[in-house]
């Protein structure tokens, strides 16, 4: 049996499972948690702790096909002024629920596109939310970045914000796959973004590259990693696309007879990995690539890699305060979401009531389950000794699972008295792994394949 026939045969193809970017996953997530304990975890928080915040800006000007993110077209900037109306209320809200003194170690903004915002709103969204939750120090504030929306004086006002790190969205550079996903973006266009970047004094980029979409073949991927590789990202995420046309419907433009089919997804993965490392990135985890001396390897190897919202992070901050439509907050006691709908969550606040409206309260088990499957795909690596100190009374309840695991992956596991490691040849399967620890039931939820 030839080793993609083994990753097969153990469900590589035809499994759909979490990406656990949080534990337990959104799914699972349920009304006792709303408001009321949103509140209650905000006036919780201690003040010399810093915490990270999550700005979702749901605008764009073009919709692509092959995105499954919570957007929305606009044509016009009034939509997205209402909203920024709408987000300085919610952080009035927050501040009479904040203790004094809570400042921010991290923020991201993400979308949609946050480069739809003209500079007069950069100004204004970023000004208010340091009024109310001012920077650490350090600080790292990071933008993800449309090249086709972004121009010099967009870039210089994220600068003086305090913008030190930019998330650029690639995908990939062949002129039939951006057609065929509703996104075209030239090489020059996105160079010439990366240049702007750096005169701005922005040396720390990521690019978000993507893999399975519509007439992607070996050939095309090398094309777009080698280009990408020219601009010398700090980091790389590189992303299996999820065709869910049943929850994003705009997925429906998209001809699904000219997906890569299973083993072809597996190859673009495989053939891309190869390069990333040939160039001197390291792996991190499932899906990520950085340099060896980004904060993110770093991380890697000191055994602080962590996984949130927006995937691998080296951000050590306990707490992410979401703000905006659909952003998830995280807090030590449990989860909770905002109005996903930009209608619902503009309602909420304008009724001055927080937007949270569901989520989920932990219990020791799921801490534990968290971190178990947090080691798993972070490192690849399940440390039963770790989790045996930090939770003494549950650890040993995983061994029957670690052994199960043990008799059904054989080779591509071991299994010993310091826990459960996946082998290198095993770690596509990570995540099929790790949902042996979940211990709620996915029926009812339907997710992206495991390749």
């Amino acid at each position: 049996m030839t080793q993609t026939a083994k990753l097969q045969s153990l469900g590589l193809f035809d499994s759909r499972v979490p990406r656990y970017t949080s534990y337990p996953t959104a799914p699972v997530f349920g009304p006792a948690a709303g408001a009321e304990f949103q509140i209650a975890c905000l006036s919780g928080l201690a003040p010399d702790v810093p915490i990270s915040v999550y700005v979702h800006i749901p605008f764009c000007e073009r919709l692509c096909w092959f995105c499954a993110c919570r957007t929305q077209g606009t044509r016009t900037l009034s939509p997205v002024e209402s909203y920024i109306d709408t987000l300085e209320s919610e952080l009035a809200l927050l501040a009479a629920a904040l203790p004094p003194g809570v400042r921010m170690g991290r923020l991201h903004w993400g979308g949609g596109t946050p480069t739809i915002l003209p500079p007069p709103l950069i100004h204004r969204l970023a000004r208010a939310i340091k009024a109310v939750i001012p920077p650490a120090d350090p600080f790292e504030f990071s933008v993800e970045i449309d090249p086709t929306m972004v121009d010099g004086a967009k870039i210089k006002a994220l600068q003086a914000e305090g913008m030190n790190r930019a998330s650029i969205g690639i995908q990939d550079f062949s002129d039939t796959v951006q057609k065929a996903i509703g996104r075209e973006q030239s090489f020059a266009a996105t160079a010439h973004c990366v240049q702007m970047l750096r005169d701005a004094g922005i040396t720390s980029l990521n690019a978000d590259l993507v893999y399975g979409l519509p007439h992607q073949t070996v050939q095309s991927i090398t094309a777009s990693v080698k280009k990408v590789m020219s601009l010398r990202p700090d980091r790389i995420a590189l992303f299996g696309y999820a065709h869910v046309p049943w929850m994003a419907k705009r997925q429906k433009l998209i001809d699904e007879a000219v997906l890569p089919g299973d083993s072809a997804r597996h190859d673009l993965a495989g053939v891309a990995a190869d390069l990333f490392a040939e160039a001197g990135y390291d792996a991190i985890g499932i899906d990520h690539f950085a340099l060896p001396g980004d904060g993110l390897s770093l991380a890697a190897r000191n055994g602080t890699l962590r996984r949130n919202f927006q995937g691998y992070t080296a951000d050590t901050c306990q707490t992410l305060l979401g703000l905006g439509a659909s952003s998830i907050s995280r807090f030590e006691d449990g989860y909770v979401q905002n109005a996903a709908a930009t209608g619902a969550y503009t309602a909420r606040i304008a009724a001055r009531n927080l937007a949270g409206y569901r989520g989920h309260i932990l219990t020791g088990e799921d801490r534990l389950r968290a971190r178990a499957i947090e080691m798993l795909l972070c490192n690849f690596h399940l440390d039963m000794k770790a989790l045996s100190v930090d939770f003494p009374a549950g650890a040993a309840a995983l061994l029957a699972t670690v052994q199960r695991i043990a008799t059904d992956f054989g080779d591509l596991v071991v299994a010993d008295d310091c826990g459960l490691t996946i082998q290198p040849k095993g770690r596509p399967l990570a995540r099929i792994i790790a949902q042996r620890f979940d211990a709620y039931p996915l029926s009812g939820a339907r997710f992206s394949k495991a390749s």
